[in-house]
């Protein structure tokens, strides 16, 4: 049995507390994310070789809710968790988004990502709190990765910035722009807003991506102190030859239909064209 470590960092009004060496010990890296009384289970594991013929990277992120975090029991006859949500759904990808670019290209060995509601106030929003947590697990894990990454929300109350605010706070917020960044630079970004000028939204992501340098700090503190040795995988190469060969088939081509033809049904006939002339 492992040690049990915790960390801490204080984020705008609230302090969010990671732990990890207690739950899900097996995995390549686990940690336990608390936000006021809400909390996610984040794991991350990688197959050790991959599976011959794959030309893609088998990345997997799942978040899975579960009624028992709201302090509900499923009412179905077989007392059983439903499908996903939308919800779900939707933070998975916000999740995916961020993390995929940051593995090193030509990594076929599969990774799975899996997040779980362990308890939810109502108070904390859950997917912010998914994708820091699903780069905590990575960053203290044997997966090669080029996190970390942090993710913050930026609300906009009364003509100040708000970060991180509270599901109740943003029913009076003019604007819900959440993102994701290294610490070098925003690596995703997703808003909306009621009519907010473009100035307030640059201000915003400016604000945004100084405020969750302190997420970057965490997590670089964890992974001095606890991370795993990043384990070797063997990276696919591409065939120089057919990629020379493309090239010189297709050039600049492709550039130029997607900057001159403004039209969808312009560009993708511009497109079927050249995909012709390649296959032929």
């Amino acid at each position: 049995m492992s040690e049990e470590r915790t960390f801490t960092a204080q984020v705008g009004e609230v302090e969010f507390s990671v732990s990890t060496g207690k739950l899900a010990e097996q995995a390549g890296g686990a940690v336990a994310l608390r936000v006021g009384d809400s909390m996610l289970l984040a794991t991350a594991t990688m197959s050790k070789s991959t599976r011959e013929g794959l030309d893609f990277f088998p990345l997997s992120v799942d978040f899975e809710e579960k009624m028992y975090a709201a302090g509900r029991i499923p009412g179905s006859f077989f007392r059983r968790e439903g499908r996903p949500s939308t919800e779900s759904i939707l933070i998975c990808r916000l999740t995916d988004r961020p993390l995929r670019p940051l593995f090193p290209k030509g990594m076929r060995n599969e990774v799975q990502v899996i997040i779980t509601t362990l308890s939810s106030d109502s108070e904390q929003h859950l997917d912010i709190m998914a994708v820091n947590a699903a780069s905590m697990a990575l960053v203290i894990s044997d997966i090669p990765w080029n996190g970390p990454i942090g993710a913050i929300r930026i609300g906009y109350i009364d003509g100040e910035f708000v970060i991180n605010p509270s599901i109740p706070q943003m029913a009076e917020s003019s604007l819900d722009l959440r993102m994701a960044g290294t610490r070098e630079a925003i690596v995703m970004v997703e808003a909306g807003a009621l009519e907010v000028s473009e100035e307030i939204i640059l201000q915003a992501m400016e604000f945004g991506h100084s405020e969750l340098q302190t997420l970057i700090d965490l997590q670089i503190e964890m992974r001095d102190e606890i991370g795993k040795e990043t384990r070797e995988v063997e990276l696919a190469q591409m065939d120089e030859q057919l990629q020379e060969a493309v090239l010189n088939r297709v050039g600049d081509r492709i550039k130029e239909v997607v900057t001159q033809h403004t039209d969808r049904t312009e560009r993708n006939s511009a497109m079927d064209v050249i995909r012709e002339e390649i296959v032929t």
